[in-house]
């Protein structure tokens, strides 16, 4: 179900890569484990961030808003979670009960639509609100005195927006994948078909460039900041401890973003493009399959490593507080 193109077709209907299937039967109970641990940390934590940041609108700046909705975004995919674990049980029962024909249980078109949509509302929620934590400490840091991206108004209009473009995506890849789904099985698609093949296609280059065009900002914003901090003196105590700080919060969103989003998009680049037979790699075709439910875990464990940023960040964030007789001047 979490492959957006062919999760469970057999690799017979793909001539080129014929003889080159993969037992990937573990991953009923590898998701099944990994979302229920997923799920009850990511339901602790988040609720705690969202409890923390929210208990005071005295205590928001722009850097906290950020992490509200970042956490938020969280929230979509762990609300998700017991619908994809019964998934995979119920996956895992096809598969048992008849001798490896696991597609002999398939759900509705609304249940795919619905968890579909959450999935990728935390996902890209998840990146793009990264990358605004990251243009936020890029304006904090290399622009201090151009104040007006880092002010509260600013920041609710650009979550805002985001907010659209995340929904909008994140509707429009699940429909993408009804469209060509297979008839009796909405959660399918079969990329042998050529207009499979072209929905597959259109929605990997959705996919990948709502992660590769962040990901340059991302890059970006934290090369300049890094750059500055690298050139600053050491004027003040109180300067040096900002200067932690910030560290640890560029540290600890890069190493997140990096092992859980890298190895998803490139697998998924991979996979596809040996499924539809546009590399016909034997080799990359048992990888990408073996592997995908293991960066698929790491993907969704993001919700869980996410309320941490705001752990390592907190001061960062009620040092920049102002009053609330003054924010938004």
């Amino acid at each position: 179900m979490e492959r957006w193109n062919i999760t469970d077709l057999t690799v017979k209907q793909l001539s080129p890569l014929t003889n080159c299937s993969v037992d990937t039967s573990y991953r009923f109970t590898f998701l099944q484990v990994s979302y229920s641990v997923t799920f009850l940390l990511g339901l602790a934590t988040n609720s705690l961030a969202l409890r923390r940041l929210c208990s005071s609108t005295c205590t928001m700046n722009s850097t906290a808003i950020y992490m509200a909705s970042l956490s938020f975004a969280d929230m979509f995919f762990v609300i998700s979670l017991p619908m994809r674990i019964y998934y995979y049980h119920q996956r895992a029962r096809a598969w048992s009960s008849n001798t490896g024909d696991e597609s002999s249980w398939s759900p509705g078109a609304a249940y795919c639509q619905i968890t579909f949509t959450l999935k990728y509302i935390s996902l890209y929620g998840g990146i793009f609100f990264l990358v605004c934590i990251a243009v936020d400490r890029y304006s904090a840091v290399v622009h201090p005195l151009a104040t007006t991206l880092r002010r509260l108004r600013v920041a609710q209009v650009v979550c805002g927006g985001i907010w659209c473009v995340v929904l909008g995506l994140s509707a429009t890849l699940p429909l993408l994948r009804l469209a060509a789904s297979r008839q009796n099985q909405p959660c399918l698609m079969d990329p042998t078909l050529k207009r499979h093949k072209t929905f597959i296609l259109l929605a990997l280059g959705l996919v990948l460039g709502s992660f590769l065009l962040p990901t340059l900002v991302l890059l970006y914003s934290y090369c300049k900041v890094l750059s500055v901090l690298r050139h600053s003196g050491q004027r003040s105590r109180g300067h040096r401890r900002n200067r932690k700080l910030t560290l640890r919060v560029i540290y600890w969103v890069l190493g997140v973003y990096l092992l859980c989003f890298l190895p998803y998009h490139l697998n998924l680049l991979g996979y596809t493009l040996t499924h539809v037979r546009l590399l016909p790699y034997c080799r990359l075709a048992k990888v990408t399959k073996a592997v995908h439910p293991v960066v698929l875990s790491l993907a969704s464990f993001n919700c869980c490593l996410n309320p941490l940023i705001y752990y390592f960040s907190s001061s960062l964030v009620h040092r920049e507080v102002p009053t609330c007789g003054s924010r938004g001047r």
